[in-house]
Formats: C-alpha cells, sequence, structure tokens
C-alpha cells in the first residue's frame, strides 16, 4: 500500500484497551468462524462472519459488518452476492466464490492473505447450465486444483476445475448422487443463515473485529454535523490564535490546482453548456435511450403535428447521413399544419437577439415549395418568422435568422409548409448568434461564463463515466464526436437520455483555448464503465474490447494527440485546421480510465494504451485511476499498478461527508514523493439529502488548505459534478444549478471560484499557535499561504469552521508587505445557508496583522509584495 495508514491519538488508545483486556482475560489460541451472507437488501450487503468458541454460542461480528462486497454490474440495482462460500487454500491464502444473480452463466472470485483486505475479483464464464447458483468451492490435493461445484435453476449440478482462478476447465455435469453441500445451518443472534464454518487462530478473529472496531471509530468522527457543534463547543472561551507565516521554507506548488470537472449528467451538455435550442433535432431519440422504459422517448420526442391535411411520419430510407438515418416526411394536402418543437422545457429566447436557424431539405413530391419557420410564444404570440425555399431533388441546406419582438420563456420553433406535397427535414437547429465568444455550434454564453469565472486552470471531459459508457458498444469515441454535425454519432447516454455529439471534442477543445485552461481528455480504458449493466460482454467489468481490435483502439488515441497537436499537414491535424482551428491545441494531458475495477481485464488493456502513448508520446502525461474510492481493492491495486508502471500521474476520486474531510485534513501528507501525482479528479462534501450548502462548501475550503499545503505531490483537482438542470438532475450535490433562463451557483462554486481566482505557484509554510489546543478547534482552522511567483503577489487563506469568531493575528515578517495595499474577500454565514456572495472590502497591511475570522467563514487576503 503506497499511503500509510495513521490512526488518531484516540483510536490508538481504544485498540491498545482493546488488547489490554484481552491479554487480562488469556484469549484462546483458536476459535471457529462462520463466514455467511444474507438476502437482505436484495443481496447486496457483502460477506459477514461471527465467531464461537464451541459452536453453540455464536457471536456476529458487527451486526453483521461487510468485509467485502460483490462488485459486479450497476450501483444500487446490482453488485449482489449470493451464498459465498469461503475457503482457506493450501498456502493459506483464503479464496470465496459466490453467485452473481440467476440471468447468467457467470460467479464470482475474490482472494484475501487475511480475510480483511480482498483482492480483485473476476467473473468467470461457464458453458454447463443456465445460470450458476449456490457454488461450493473445494480443493483437491491430490489433483492440486480447486473445483466450483454448482447448480441451476433447472436442479442439475456442474463442476469446473482451476489451478489459478485464472484458467478454468469446461464445465462437466455432476451425477445428483455425486452432489454434496458441505454448507451449514447456524443461528445467529441476528436469525439463522447458512455459510460455512472454519477453525481459525483466534488472532483471525482478532484482526476481525478490530477491523469493525476502527471502522466504528472512524465512522464516529465522520458523522460530526455542525448541527451540533453548539453542544460541541460549549463552554469554550474565545479562541486566539497566532499564524507565523516562513517564507524562507517555500516550496514549488503545482499551478493547476483548480479546475473543473465536465461530463454529460444532469443534461448537462444537450440542453445546458451546448447553445441547441432544439431538442432531437436529428429525429435520432430511440426507445434504448431510456432501454425502454418510456415509450414515448422515440424519434418524434419533442416534435408534435398542430393542424389538419398533413401527416408526420419518421424515414430512413435516404438520409442526410448514414450516422444520422432518420428524417421526418410532411406529407401536406392542405397547406396549414405544422411541425413544432418544444425545446429542452421550452425555447427561451431574448426580444431583439438574433438567433439562427439551419436544416436540411428535400422536397419528395410536388413542386419546389416554401416553408415558413416562426418562434411562437403561447403567452406572447407569434415571436419571430421567415419564409425559406425548398428544393426538390437532393438534400440541401436552408439558414435563416429569427429576431424575437420579445422575451420569452416558453417559445416553440413551427415549421409550416406553404404548398402542397411530400417534404424531408432533418438537422432542424436553432442557435442563439450570441454563444460563448461568438462561436459556431458553440456554448450557452451564460453557463460557460460563470465557469470561467472560476478561472480553471484545466478541464476535464467528457466526463467520468460518460468516456467509457454502458457497455462496449457505448464507449466514448472522440472520433464519433468531430465533423459536420450530420455526419456526428449520437448515443444513448450512460445517465439514461441523449447525446447528440454537438458538444464534441472539438468544442471541448476550443473551449480550453477560449479560458485559457489546459484541455484533460479522458478515454476508456478498453473497458466499460463499472456501472454497466448485465449484457452480452457481462456487467460491470467483466467485458474489455476484444484484444484482436485493442491495436485499432490504441491508434484511435494516438490519433486523438495527432488531432490536439498535429500540424495541419497530418491527417488529424488537417481535420482540426478544418472544423477552424489551424493551431494546435497544444495538448499536455490525457487520462486512460475512470473509476475503474482494477482487473486483470483492465491491467492488460491500460498497460497496452500506456505503453503505447508512453513510447510514441513521451511528452503527453498520462493519467491512471485508483477507482471510486480513497481506500478499498480499487485503489490498492490501482497504486501497485501505477507503481509497477511509473504511471506520473493518477486520478483519485471519493465523495465523503464534511466530518471525513475535517479529519482527512493530514491525508496527502503521508504521501510518497517519489511516486505518481495525484489529480482528485472527483470530490465533493456530501450530507443527508445531499445540499450543497455553507457545511459542505467549508468542509471543501478547508480540505483544499491541506491539498495547498500538498501542492507538490496533488498537481490538480475538481469537484463533481458540475452541472445540473433544474427538474433534469440525477446527481446532487452539484456546483452550478441553471434552467433556460437563470444559472444559480451554489455557495460551494464560490470557494472553488475564491481558490481558482486566488491560486499560486508557491507555498509559504506556516505555524499556528491556538489558545485552545482542544484537536475539536485545532483541526476546524485551516491556513494556506501561496505566493504567486509572476505577480509576486502573496494569498493568505484562512477557513473558520467554528462556530464562534477566531481572533488571530498574522506575522508576515520578511515577506516585504508592511504597509502594502490588500483586498480582503470573506464567505461567511451560517451551515445551511445555501446562497450567499463572498463581500470584499480593503485594508493596509502590517509586519504584524490582526485578524477577525468570523464564524463559519473563508476569509482570503491578497497583497503585492515589494
Amino acid at each position: 500500500m503506497r499511503k500509510l495508514i495513521v490512526f488518531s491519538v484516540l483510536a490508538w488508545i481504544a485498540l491498545m484497551q482493546t488488547s489490554s483486556a484481552s491479554a487480562v482475560i488469556n484469549e484462546p489460541d483458536s476459535a471457529y468462524l462462520f463466514s455467511y451472507a444474507t438476502h437482505k437488501n436484495e443481496g447486496r450487503n457483502g460477506l459477514h462472519f461471527a465467531w464461537s468458541l464451541d459452536r453453540e454460542k455464536w457471536h456476529s461480528i458487527g451486526n453483521e459488518f461487510s468485509y467485502v462486497k460483490s462488485d459486479y454490474g450497476r450501483w444500487g440495482a446490482e453488485k449482489r452476492m449470493y451464498t459465498p462460500f469461503v475457503l482457506r487454500g493450501p498456502d493459506g491464502v483464503w479464496h470465496s466464490v459466490w453467485s452473481l444473480n440467476d440471468r447468467e452463466q457467470l460467479f464470482a472470485h475474490a482472494a484475501s492473505p487475511d480475510l480483511v483486505y480482498w483482492g480483485r475479483q473476476s467473473y468467470p464464464r461457464v458453458a454447463g447450465g443456465a445460470n450458476v447458483l449456490r457454488p461450493v468451492l473445494q480443493y483437491d490435493n491430490k489433483a492440486a486444483h480447486y473445483s466450483i461445484t454448482y447448480t441451476d435453476t433447472a436442479g442439475k449440478h456442474y463442476r469446473v476445475t482451476t489451478k489459478d482462478f485464472k484458467a478454468y476447465t469446461p464445465a462437466t455435469e455432476v451425477p445428483a448422487a455425486q452432489y454434496q453441500n458441505p454448507n451449514l445451518t447456524i443461528r445467529l443472534p441476528e436469525g439463522e443463515a447458512t455459510g460455512q464454518v472454519h477453525r481459525v487462530a483466534w488472532a483471525d478473529v482478532d484482526r476481525l473485529l478490530k477491523t469493525y472496531q476502527v471502522k466504528q471509530y472512524k465512522n464516529s468522527l465522520y458523522n460530526e454535523r455542525m448541527e451540533q457543534d453548539a453542544q460541541r463547543f460549549a463552554g469554550l472561551n474565545p479562541v486566539e490564535a497566532k499564524i507565523t507565516v516562513q517564507p524562507e521554507k517555500a516550496k514549488a506548488i503545482s499551478d493547476l490546482l483548480i479546475g473543473i470537472f465536465f461530463e454529460d449528467i444532469n443534461y448537462a451538455a444537450d440542453g445546458g453548456l451546448y447553445a441547441e435550442l432544439v431538442q432531437n433535432r436529428g429525429f435520432e431519440y430511440a426507445l434504448s435511450d431510456k432501454e425502454g422504459r418510456d415509450k414515448n422517448w422515440n424519434s418524434t420526442h419533442s416534435w408534435s403535428l398542430n393542424g389538419e391535411n398533413t401527416t408526420f411520419t419518421i424515414e430512413t430510407a435516404a438520409p442526410v447521413h448514414s450516422n444520422n438515418p432518420h428524417y421526418a416526411v410532411l406529407d401536406t394536402k392542405v397547406p396549414g399544419a405544422s411541425l413544432a418543437n418544444a425545446g429542452f422545457d421550452g425555447i427561451a429566447v431574448k426580444k431583439g437577439e438574433r438567433y439562427n436557424l439551419s436544416l436540411f431539405a428535400k422536397q419528395l413530391q410536388g413542386k419546389s415549395g416554401k416553408l415558413q419557420v416562426r418562434l411562437v410564444s403561447e403567452k406572447a404570440g407569434v415571436l419571430a418568422q421567415a419564409t425559406v425555399n425548398a428544393s426538390s431533388g437532393n438534400w440541401k441546406t436552408v439558414t435563416a435568422v429569427l429576431t424575437p419582438s420579445a422575451t420569452a420563456a416558453d417559445a416553440r420553433l413551427e415549421l409550416q409548409p406553404l404548398s402542397q406535397g411530400r417534404l424531408a427535414l432533418d438537422m432542424i437547429s436553432l442557435f442563439p448568434q450570441k454563444t460563448f465568444k461568438g462561436r459556431k455550434n458553440g456554448l450557452r454564453a451564460d453557463l460557460a461564463q460563470t465557469i470561467a469565472d472560476v478561472n480553471p486552470r484545466f478541464v476535464r471531459f467528457p466526463g467520468g463515466c460518460v468516456a467509457h459508457g454502458d457497455g462496449l458498444d457505448n464507449i466514448y469515441h472522440w472520433k464519433n464526436t468531430i465533423g459536420p454535425l450530420e455526419a456526428r454519432v449520437p448515443q444513448r447516454n450512460l445517465w439514461g437520455y441523449h447525446q447528440t455529439a454537438g458538444l464534441g471534442y472539438f468544442e471541448y477543445f476550443q473551449f480550453c483555448s477560449d479560458i485559457g485552461a489546459e484541455p484533460v481528455p479522458v478515454v476508456a480504458a478498453g473497458v466499460p464503465c463499472q456501472n454497466s449493466g448485465s449484457g452480452p460482454h457481462g456487467g460491470g467489468q467483466q467485458g474489455g474490447i476484444p484484444m484482436s481490435e485493442m491495436d485499432a483502439y490504441v491508434q484511435d488515441i494516438l490519433d486523438l494527440v495527432e488531432y490536439a497537436n498535429g500540424s495541419v499537414k497530418t491527417k488529424w491535424g488537417k481535420k482540426r485546421a478544418e472544423a477552424g482551428h489551424p493551431a494546435p491545441f497544444n495538448l499536455k494531458y490525457i487520462g486512460v480510465g475512470n473509476e475503474d475495477l482494477i482487473t486483470d481485464v483492465f491491467e492488460e488493456r491500460f498497460t497496452m494504451i500506456y505503453n503505447a502513448l508512453k513510447e510514441k508520446h513521451p511528452e503527453i502525461t498520462v493519467i491512471g485511476t485508483v477507482g471510486p474510492f480513497h481506500e478499498g481493492t480499487d485503489y490498492e491495486e490501482g497504486w501497485d499498478l501505477a507503481t509497477k508502471l511509473d504511471v506520473p500521474m493518477v486520478d483519485e476520486h471519493y465523495y465523503e461527508t464534511p466530518g471525513w474531510f475535517i479529519h482527512n485534513q493530514d491525508y496527502y501528507d503521508k504521501y510518497d514523493r517519489t511516486k505518481s501525482k495525484v489529480y482528485l479528479g472527483e470530490y465533493a462534501a456530501h450530507l443527508p439529502g445531499r445540499p450543497n450548502n455553507l457545511e459542505t462548501a467549508l468542509a471543501e475550503a478547508l480540505y483544499l488548505t491541506a491539498v495547498e499545503r500538498n501542492g507538490d505531490v496533488v498537481s490538480m483537482t475538481s469537484y463533481a459534478p458540475l452541472l445540473a438542470k433544474e427538474g433534469r438532475t440525477q446527481w446532487n450535490p452539484d456546483l452550478i444549478y441553471f434552467n433556460n433562463t437563470e444559472v444559480k451557483p451554489t455557495v460551494g462554486y464560490e470557494v472553488q471560484k475564491l481558490f481558482g481566482q486566488h491560486a499560486g505557484d508557491e507555498y509559504l509554510p506556516s505555524t499556528i499557535s491556538l489558545s485552545d489546543n482542544q484537536e475539536a478547534v485545532n483541526k476546524r482552522i485551516g491556513v494556506s499561504v501561496v505566493r504567486d511567483s509572476k505577480s509576486r503577489e502573496v494569498i493568505v487563506k484562512l477557513v473558520n469552521l467554528l462556530p464562534m469568531a477566531v481572533n488571530s493575528t498574522l506575522e508576515l515578517n520578511n515577506l516585504g508587505v508592511a504597509g502594502a495595499k490588500a483586498t480582503r474577500t470573506t464567505l461567511q454565514g451560517t451551515p445551511t445557508d445555501k446562497t450567499l456572495k463572498p463581500v470584499q472590502t480593503s485594508l493596509t497591511m502590517a509586519d504584524t496583522m490582526p485578524l477577525d475570522l468570523p464564524a463559519y467563514s473563508c476569509t482570503i487576503i491578497r497583497m503585492k509584495a515589494k
């Protein structure tokens, strides 16, 4: 393991007391251990243990505490562990196999040296039987192999054997007379359970008990809430703090610490940052986008025909482009009816602003006619209209400019044929001319500007789970998202809606260029998202791109570098230039993988991609992945793989309680500086109900002061998720909420903006002396001092999570700031506040500076050193 685990003094005291008590009562040499799982929570609670000295009186450990859970399938709905069978091999390694579900010909395997840490999971596929139920694991000493015997729903029994849990023999049917099930049913305090009984050393049981005890102790810390502060700090005297900055100990830190994580979740792209106002413009919505759950989610979604004597159908015989095969056909007998689009919860337009309409049209029958297009509001009537020509023959591009006569949030776009005949229409689009930086096919200006105001040093795209998609067929391929809009490949969004790919790789790169941020594309590591559903390639990360196809996939990633950085004389550099950007995008970073399960399937493909990039493009920093959590199997295995391959940077993710962030400010202090750097790619403080309020924001601010202190090992951070459309949100909390007319930054956004706008590339250590040395007080005051080496400005960040003000004194000797003018920016309020804005004032600095830190506040002092 890369990081030394250090418990607090209280945790060590608790463990020592437990150990001492055990020694006094003369603990036994051995005990019986019972391994089992229950069907509670639909089998998602994992592997449990109980112990006994006499096989009569059993003690469950931690009221069914989970030591390992299944990673197969989707979060929430799947990841089930049924009837686990645990066996210790002749080499002392523990193995467990279990049933995943009653549908697939798969079972699961994991191994452990000590029953606490469990390694990689694998999900072998078998051919015998309809499925795998109640697997039994045995070891044959004579044959020196393991056998797994299982039952299917037909009641037949099958067996496979293996020596290493990697290669398995074909399944053979086992006669019923030869089948034996060694499982036992035991009565526990919680009720009866079925599993296996093992004779083990007491040290094995003791280790399981202490693991649970430490977890409980940590949980008690991490679940601390600010609503408990009145009781926690009752009687606390006013706190005095002396903060002494030590500029002589300055060290270089990353200048990329605050960035943006963009993922198309919560309608962040179509209907959000992407400025297109027409929903389902290409008639490509499909039932499969929502896996058949919404029968109205089809090619006609968001479209309606108003009027009579006209029919509206969807055809595919001769599309504009094969990548977008559907198009609309209006068969008009008598003019008067119109085809209307409702937009994304309505179309919002502003009086006097210009909107570009474009579409493909082809007259299939009848003479070349005219088509009237208009914007109509239920409340304000016709807002704008124009008449365009629809010619016969081939598909033709039709354009117009619409200028509304009034502002409206409920507009719809209507298209009315003015002559008899059959008219084909496709790629019907409406864009404001006022996009961000005036870009065609651009971004919604107010949303993009709100992001730009953070002053992010990088933008990660196209997301996390979206990047590797729901199954192999849904992996996000960058080449599908460039070029003419009609040639791009739309697909199902992992989060349950549709991606037009209008916001594609060119637009992402262009946005980065426009705001001066480093582009950080993330590509799949040849495996699907661990949240993938079951399918032909298996759920979770059972599947991987076949190795016979991996060379082509690796070449796609190498082509991405050429697209971003190649000259206009290269194949893909030329395509970038044709899109409107002849100059290279100066790509420096590529993420490979995202929250992946670190399996053998993953390692083989990641290694292949990494080695190719390292050989062909040593100038590119590859960012690996260490799973979705800050601990556990994927974290351990991911770090081991990164160390083995010498990966320059890894992507860490964790969503935790405010208490976790308070009590883990030393998290990166313990990291080995000789190994991979860290990109903290996804993080946020989560409370019950998932609000984004001052409590979560200040916990994040406090943690960011510790991240700056460790800016020599942590290179980048990005809060996640970024955007959420009101009424279309699948995940909370998010940084910025919005609807069609408003952008609503959260208080968490204000913290990100404060740290983004006040970043430095040098860290100046400081000491803090408090009048009250209680650990709870000490952990709720954070200080970070950084300097911008170019401007020579010094920035002091001070976070106070206490319910009372802190009277502080800043000792700034040797900084050369005496008499300097400074700005003070303060964000403060009550923990439940959700909408706060920082307040800025001016002050004159002194070498010794008294400073009041309000209760529940984040304060930034920025000054110019002489």
